[in-house]
């Protein structure tokens, strides 16, 4: 269960989760122990998932966002969406309600990479059919979870 002090230092956190433990603590109106010890059991209960930079895709030559929709037949949901999740130009794959069944989302560099990723699932034994709707600009694109 996550009390109010967690809150507080994920609040912290999500502002900038490079602070140290001491300027979480000032932040948060509380001590040091208290912060290594919240941090310590919210990685532990895999509340904190890990660390990872928030970085500029263009930089790394991903000039092409695609949100991809799905149609995967004979109950081969699960099986599918996790083949498509080792592609690493693959950042989400999320099962959905509606008339498709997943939706995928990735990074490309170009169109030439997304193509081949297309007819890469296509080939896929189970999936029927593919949307791919390209991101034209993104407003916003937030990974933090505001508690």
């Amino acid at each position: 269960m996550i009390d109010e002090l967690d809150r507080k230092i994920i609040r912290v956190m999500n502002r900038n989760a490079r602070k140290s433990f001491r300027e979480i603590a000032k932040e948060a109106g509380t001590s040091v122990t208290a912060v290594i010890h919240g941090v310590k059991k919210m990685e532990e209960a895999a509340v904190i998932k890990g660390y990872v930079p928030v970085v500029d895709p263009e930089h790394f030559g991903y000039t092409i966002i695609a949100i991809i929709a799905l149609r995967i037949s004979k109950g081969k949901l699960l099986e599918t969406q996790e083949t498509i999740s080792k592609d690493p130009r693959v950042t989400a794959v999320y099962d959905v309600t509606g008339e498709w069944d997943s939706l995928v989302i990735g990074y490309f560099k170009g169109r030439d990479d997304l193509n081949e990723f297309i007819k890469t699932a296509l080939s896929l034994r189970y999936v029927d059919r593919t949307v791919t709707h390209i991101v034209l600009n993104v407003v916003k694109d937030e990974k933090r979870v505001m508690v």
